[in-house]
């Protein structure tokens, strides 16, 4: 079979057609599977980020108390050396 010019350009062209239309499809399906794939992880990150801003901030709570705690406390014994020292110096 011998083909002739318009033959081979017909050929040619349909050819390139179906190469870019191919190459568009499978462009198409793995721009769709990443954003499916980094959706995915944004979720998973974004779940795991706020589990641990919830653990950090009853952390940061729990040592707000205990730091009321030794204020007060410091505060309690800033009193009674003060009064120490006023007996104390009042005495002599």
């Amino acid at each position: 079979m011998h083909l002739n010019d318009p033959q081979v350009w017909t050929l040619l062209g349909i050819f390139a057609a179906a190469m870019l239309g191919g190459m568009t499809l499978m462009t198409t399906q793995l721009s769709r599977v990443i954003r499916a794939e980094v959706g995915r992880i944004d979720g998973t990150l974004s779940a795991r980020i706020e589990g641990l801003d919830g653990k950090l901030s009853t952390r940061m709570d729990g040592l707000d108390v205990r730091l009321g705690r030794i204020e007060r406390k410091v505060e309690d014994l800033d009193k009674e050396l003060t009064n120490l020292a006023a007996r104390f110096w009042r005495s002599q």
